[in-house]
């Protein structure tokens, strides 16, 4: 099926990379600008505003601890805060399946509104299209987010003195801590139990929330280098991405790595790795060495970050080493695509 796309071309992990690398950069001209579609970061930067898109498929529609609404919004504001800016405004686009119940629609759009009213990132416009039953299930969502940059941001940078504007993927210099700012996989593994039915003993909800606050917190104590939020691919997924357009490897402790014992438990029912499991309201930070306690301390005041660590640090050779627990290394791979299908 060469000649046709496949799942995990959109799934998020290496092989979506390959398909956007082969299929889409060469077809688009990128002007003269900050941060263009070929950097693959998060967002784009133009003329100091930061924009981005992103459409939501989520299956079903709600889930523990959240819906296709408060994932849409939070996915686009958090990938707006992880370049370093002040998320401002946004827009959202549905396209319905006709025979969707009206109800279902109001409570997606009462979570939209709730989320970014609790965020301080309105919904400023949109778009409405209904398709013919069958042509798609139930809904999608799209948003776009538009951000600026912040005095948070230019002191951090500052202070960092490695000539970069925003936050960037490529940032990354051998020695800087990796913090995560919680547990990991309980998005994915909290839509795939309650989607297929599994009883598991303990109630796993997802993390969506956006991040923009810790974000700001975390700038204001200085030294952010870089910063990614884990989502399709999870985290081994973003510490690949950060490590490789940085040109740098990482040494990761896997004793470190915050995974809630009933997440960890369903991914060892299931044979899933919890680290390419996404997430929908983490963030993957790069510190420069001297300041990483300070962030961390940052992170763990904050609602969103009481369970953060440091994870690890970045380091010359490339590639990326989880330490496992019983003093062994191996290889953390990045994974073709998502494990767990329609999470986001």
């Amino acid at each position: 099926m060469a000649d046709r796309i496949e799942l995990p071309q959109g799934a998020g992990g290496s092989e979506t990379e390959a398909f956007i690398k082969k299929h889409i950069l060469p077809r688009f001209e990128q002007p003269d600008i900050d941060v263009p579609l070929q950097a693959l970061d998060d967002a784009a930067v133009v003329d100091d505003v930061v924009f981005t898109t992103d459409s939501h498929t989520v299956q079903p529609l709600f889930f523990p601890g959240g819906d296709i609404g408060s994932l849409a919004v939070a996915g686009t504001i958090n990938d707006v805060a992880v370049m370093g800016a002040e998320p401002v405004a946004l827009a959202a686009a549905m396209v319905i399946e006709e025979g969707l119940s009206l109800d279902s629609i109001e409570r997606v759009l009462d979570s939209m509104a709730s989320c970014s009213h609790n965020a301080g990132v309105p919904i400023v416009t949109g778009d409405t299209k209904v398709l013919e039953h069958g042509a798609l299930q139930d809904m999608i969502v799209t948003t776009a987010g538009i951000g600026r940059s912040s005095e948070a941001l230019q002191h951090n940078l500052q202070e960092l003195g490695r000539g970069t504007s925003w936050l960037r993927d490529s940032a990354l210099q051998p020695g800087d801590a990796i913090i995560l700012s919680g547990h990991v996989a309980d998005h994915g593994i909290a839509l795939l139990s309650f989607r297929e039915g599994y009883g598991f003993e303990t109630e796993i909800t997802s993390d969506v929330a956006p991040v923009n606050d810790l974000m700001r917190r975390c700038l204001e104590a200085g030294g952010v280098a870089a910063a990614k939020d884990p989502t399709r691919g999870g985290l081994a997924n973003t510490l690949h991405e950060m490590a490789s357009k940085s040109g740098v490897g990482m040494h990761i402790m896997e004793e470190r790595i915050p995974v809630r014992e009933g997440t960890m438990a369903a991914c060892e029912m299931l044979g899933i790795d919890p680290y390419t499991v996404g997430n929908e309201g983490k963030v993957v930070l790069a510190v420069a060495p001297g300041r990483a306690d300070d962030v961390l301390a940052a992170m763990r005041r904050h609602p969103l970050g009481g369970h953060a660590a440091i994870i690890g640090h970045a380091m010359k050779k490339k590639r990326v080493v989880l330490e496992t627990a019983v003093g062994g290394t191996r290889l953390l791979e990045a994974p073709l695509g998502d494990p767990i299908p329609r999470i986001c």
